[in-house]
């Protein structure tokens, strides 16, 4: 029988619609090095490294009449060429007409009947920069079988291009006959399979919650323990099919030096930056904040058990919780705002299954963007009444990477919007830099830019904030 998709990555398909995509993306800069580094070259890369991942050249047939979850199939017309594409600005371009493109393409959802990832090769960046735009479905990436491909493209060191060859031969698609049949097959073995399978396929919203939260480590426990739903505000409007991506560079010493001098974790300093800017952001929006006044956030976190062991890939399993953490956007004290993301995190903590950043860097072949896909599908499998918007934050390595002969210079993640979340940000430290990306609404986060500079602006506050 063909692999069958899981009940997680069957109801990212189903919850999917036209203005909510359910991919994850990735900005990556590169200097292009001396000898030069095109579209043939990446192409010849990617190529390579897909015999590491079969699933990046199969696609999703559905059953008939829905009797079972859909099946992976290999793509018998698989294209490279269409999954690897070449854009180009206007040179010289600028990082502003970068994230214009990166928005636009991040908007767009992936075609279904093909293999669900995209790449693009952008040229024209000043400074002989280029970079890669990458977009992969969160039913694609498991964190086990199938990790996101921008970590398997980089490398701890330069290497020379070589030619490509594919020698990959399809297993042929199966008829319609043998897919009801490989359906009636499994329900005679397991018959309640056939009801959930129909509740998914019918999108009801109980039945996929539920199915979906089990799915994933930690977030049942938490979505019971949650009593009421979050805060009201601008963060939670309805999502249209456009998007604003903006960024912020920062330095990692920055954060160390503010954990060292209060305490925490460079985590929650991270996230008490966000708060100080979201506060600064609902002020300009004419927000009534008070001392009470919270933003919920959902935060993604690698975790480990006693019983998961480290997988070829890299990864602890796909163990990512999602912790619910309140941000207390209402007070007016940035050193103050820190405690109490810091205490709200050591409550998540404490259960001693949370996974260290060194521990993470340890890991032989982790890179951030697997953890971001891993904490997008934790996300999105909660409902969305319970938090205001995604922040997560995956430590990335202190010393270069490289596809090819070319360095990576910066690197942005790109979470996708769920329904009337109008705001995802995602954090990654690589080279002593932290990088956010910022996804908003184009309607409903017109102004994301301006949040961006909070951001610079509340990290600054806590650099200088005395006790």
């Amino acid at each position: 029988m063909h692999d069958r998709l899981s009940a997680l990555d069957a109801s990212f398909l189903f919850m999917e619609d036209p203005v909510t995509p359910m991919h994850v993306g990735g900005v990556a800069v590169f200097e292009r090095p001396s000898a030069g580094f095109d579209y043939a070259e990446v192409l010849a890369l990617i190529g390579q490294r897909l015999g590491y991942l079969p699933r990046y050249r199969q696609r999703v047939v559905t059953v008939p009449g829905n009797l079972a979850r859909p099946v992976w199939v290999d793509d018998v017309d698989f294209d490279l060429n269409y999954h690897v594409r070449r854009s180009a600005l206007p040179a010289p371009g600028t990082d502003d007409q970068l994230f214009d493109l990166v928005a636009r393409l991040v908007s767009r959802p992936l075609a279904l009947e093909r293999p669900l990832w995209e790449v693009y090769f952008v040229e024209g960046l000043s400074d002989d920069r280029i970079a890669l735009v990458t977009k992969t479905h969160q039913a694609v990436v498991d964190g086990v079988g199938t990790i996101e491909l921008g970590q398997l493209i980089l490398d701890e060191s330069p290497a020379e291009s070589e030619e490509f060859e594919d020698t990959w031969t399809p297993r042929r698609q199966p008829s319609r006959t043998q897919l009801v049949l490989d359906a009636v097959t499994e329900t005679v073995q397991r018959p309640g399979e056939l009801v959930n399978t129909a509740r998914v396929a019918a999108q009801d919203a109980v039945a996929t919650v539920g199915k979906v939260t089990e799915a994933i480590s930690g977030v049942a426990a938490t979505l019971r323990s949650v009593a009421r739903p979050a805060p009201e505000g601008p963060l939670n409007a309805p999502v249209s099919g456009g998007r604003m991506y903006s960024v912020v560079r920062t330095r990692l010493e920055d954060f160390r030096k503010i954990r060292a001098e209060h305490g925490g974790t460079v985590n929650d300093v991270v996230l008490a930056v966000v708060t100080g800017a979201l506060r600064e952001w609902l002020l300009s929006r004419g927000a009534a904040l008070t001392s009470d006044s919270t933003v919920r956030a959902l935060v993604p976190l690698a975790v480990s058990d006693a019983e998961t062991e480290y997988s070829s890939a890299g990864l602890i399993g796909n163990e990512v919780a999602a912790y619910l953490v309140d941000l207390p956007v209402g007070e007016p004290n940035a050193v103050l705002r820190l405690q109490h993301v810091g205490h709200a995190m050591t409550a998540h903590l404490d259960s001693g299954r949370s996974v260290a950043a060194r521990t993470l860097l340890r890991v032989g072949g982790f890179a951030p963007a697997t953890l971001h896909s891993l904490g997008a599908r934790a996300a999105n499998s909660f409902s969305g009444r319970f938090f205001n918007l995604v922040i997560t934050n995956s430590p990335g390595p202190q010393e270069p990477r490289y596809a090819g002969p070319a360095r990576m210079t910066e690197m942005f993640p790109v979470l996708p919007l769920a329904k009337n979340q109008a705001l995802a940000i995602g954090v990654t430290s690589y080279l002593g830099g932290v990088y956010f990306g910022l996804n908003g609404d184009r309607k409903a986060v017109y102004d994301v830019d301006l949040l961006g500079g909070m951001i610079e602006e509340a990290l600054e506050e806590l650099k200088g904030a005395d006790w």
